[in-house]
């Protein structure tokens, strides 16, 4: 079974992403249980209005007659105090369905956007900002929240007093639905007007948002950098242009919402209403009562009216942020997680056959690699930066797909591999160390969730960690910072040796991973290597001449082209690209 994305957790159901509305939809019909509480909340809550101004009318009339009738006045002013109360609990049921609606719509996005996120393949990852990343997954999301609360949950409840008049305004006379429908019509084109003009508007502000917590995300990340190169003004000055540019997207959706026309309609209607109700009075065909209910009735209009100058802006930017968190969603991949595809316990034989690969079409990184690799043998990668030596070991765990040829494992392309069990079995050890905000036991089991205490402390051990962890006051249990800036690259380093250790990888790949650790430590880290790389198939990418003198071959790499391969005393003799990487 192949799948879009090359890892996937089971959804918790199936949604639409073939637009935001379709997409927003599908996540709601979930719901419809709290929708459903919520509408028959929202109508309830209208009509229990809407009995105000019609017991209202009656009382003004029974007083006006001047035959008042205390006990039929009591059962007036009891049925209007019980309306209210039961109009009290329908609106909570309106406010409580759609804010339950709201929140677990919330966390289902989250959910699958996390788990779409983890699925992207590292092309992906690479050329996607993580500011961007942030912002969607953060406050679009939070966006798509309030389109539900307040969003919908207002407009549902406004639209259900816009439709009280025109339910109850023929009671008195038919003529008196003249003026709601007028102003009903009127009031969808205006709306449909102000929806169109702000629909771009909100689209922006959210993509400005995004460009600015990407330049945020970045200028810390690099913080180092900036404030080494005393860089503090110019990147305020940057922040500042992005700041503005939000600035003005937020402008331009309140200028939009300032010129809300409706409200301009409902100043008309009220008039209109008053008069024709009165001149209905004149002729005889209503009776004051009547006119003061329909007014009271009229009046409910101005809840649609005020509340469309917010809600329908919560709605329009939930739309938004949908569109922008689905653009995420939907954005392709090329590798796929194969479940169900070859399983089996790896032996470690690697083979690469006419391998071309380039992260653009036009510009290969490698090309034509063809090589051997036994079970159990270690690898030693060498060349100039920017020859793809990394790039050719993250073909093996299928961080990303060949262009062109194959990458056999075990005679198994590794493509026809299940994913998952793929790079369960693989172990890579990057150049740039990636440490989480945990313990250090918790750091070292990564890989491997259940292992025990003594495993980890032995994995430890094998990686020369175990004397510098005990150094620490909480030892294993100590909190380290983000990415691990409270250690040396050195501690770094052992600790992520000691996390593949503890997986007991068939096959290790370690990156540079030895670069910052100092000539003391290097000794037993060395032996460390050693002894991890005895039974497995090793690459390691080093210019170390220690780790390259005992591999059992050495690829040479220059600019994509594997130019020469063999063990030590070989190559010096006859490839003149090995020496110079030694003589430079």
């Amino acid at each position: 079974m192949q799948a879009s994305a090359e890892f996937r957790i089971p959804e918790h159901y199936a949604t639409d992403k073939r637009g935001p509305f379709r997409w927003i939809w599908s996540h709601a019909i979930h719901q419809w249980v709290y929708i459903l509480a919520a509408l028959i909340g929202g109508f309830g809550n209208a009509a229990m209005m809407a009995v105000v101004p019609i017991l209202t009318g009656q009382a003004f009339n029974m007083v006006l007659a001047g035959d008042v009738d205390l006990k039929r006045l009591g059962q007036l002013a009891l049925l209007l105090a019980g309306s209210q109360l039961v109009r009290g609990v329908l609106q909570l049921g309106r406010n409580y369905g759609f804010e339950f609606t709201a929140q677990r719509i919330e966390r289902e996005v989250r959910y699958e956007l996390y788990t779409n996120l983890l699925g992207k393949s590292m092309t992906f990852h690479n050329l996607q900002p993580v500011g961007d990343t942030m912002a969607r997954a953060t406050n679009d999301v939070r966006e798509v929240n309030y389109m539900f609360s307040p969003g919908w949950n207002v407009v549902i409840g406004s639209l259900n007093f816009l439709l009280m008049p025109l339910l109850f305004a023929s009671r008195y006379h038919p003529d008196l639905l003249l003026v709601p429908i007028i102003f009903t019509v009127l009031y969808a084109l205006a709306l449909w007007q102000y929806l169109a003009s702000l629909s771009p508007i909100t689209t922006e502000v959210r993509t400005a948002f995004g460009q600015l917590n990407t330049r945020l995300a970045e200028a810390l990340d690099g913080i180092e950098i900036v404030k080494g190169s005393a860089q503090e003004n110019q990147e305020v000055l940057r922040f500042g242009k992005n700041v503005n540019q939000y600035r003005d997207s937020m402008v331009r959706q309140g200028d939009v919402e300032a010129r809300f026309l409706p409200l301009l309609l409902l100043g008309f209607a009220l008039a209109g209403g008053l008069l024709h109700a009165m001149l209905l009075y004149r002729q005889g065909l209503i009776n004051v009562g009547d006119v003061v209910s329909y007014f009271g009735l009229l009046s409910m209009l101005g809840f649609p009216v005020f509340a469309s100058m917010w809600a329908y802006s919560r709605i329009a930017l939930g739309v938004a942020g949908a569109r922008r968190i689905l653009e995420l969603i939907n954005r392709t991949t090329d590798l796929d997680q194969n479940q169900g595809g070859y399983g089996e316990s790896m032996r470690g034989e690697v083979v690469f056959k006419n391998v071309t690969f380039a992260y653009d079409e036009n510009d290969p990184v490698l090309r034509k690699i063809d090589f051997r690799v036994k079970p159990g043998q270690t690898v030693a990668i060498v060349g100039q930066t920017g020859s793809g030596k990394t790039s050719l070991v993250r073909l093996i765990n299928r961080t990303y797909d060949v262009s062109d040829g194959q990458v056999l494992v075990d005679g198994i392309d590794v493509r026809e591999w299940d994913l998952e069990v793929l790079r369960q079995q693989i172990s890579i050890i990057e150049q740039d160390i990636f440490l989480f905000s945990q313990t250090i036991a918790q750091n070292i089991a990564f890989g491997k969730q259940d292992g025990s205490m003594e495993e980890i402390i032995q994995a430890a051990k094998n990686a020369q960690a175990h004397e510098f962890i005990e150094s620490f006051a909480e030892g294993y249990q100590t909190v380290i910072g983000e990415r691990g800036v409270t250690l040396s690259g050195g501690q770094r380093q052992r600790l992520a040796l000691a996390r593949a250790f503890l997986t007991n990888p068939h096959i290790l790949i370690l990156d540079d991973s030895t670069s910052a650790i100092d000539s003391e430590t290097e000794d037993k880290i060395q032996r460390a290597i050693y002894t991890a790389a005895k039974g497995r198939t090793t690459f390691i990418i080093t210019h170390r001449l220690s780790q390259i003198r005992w591999a059992d071959q050495i690829l040479v790499l220059r600019g994509g082209e594997l130019v020469a391969a063999g063990n030590h005393d070989d190559l010096m003799q006859t490839s003149e690209a090995y020496r110079r990487i030694f003589s430079e």
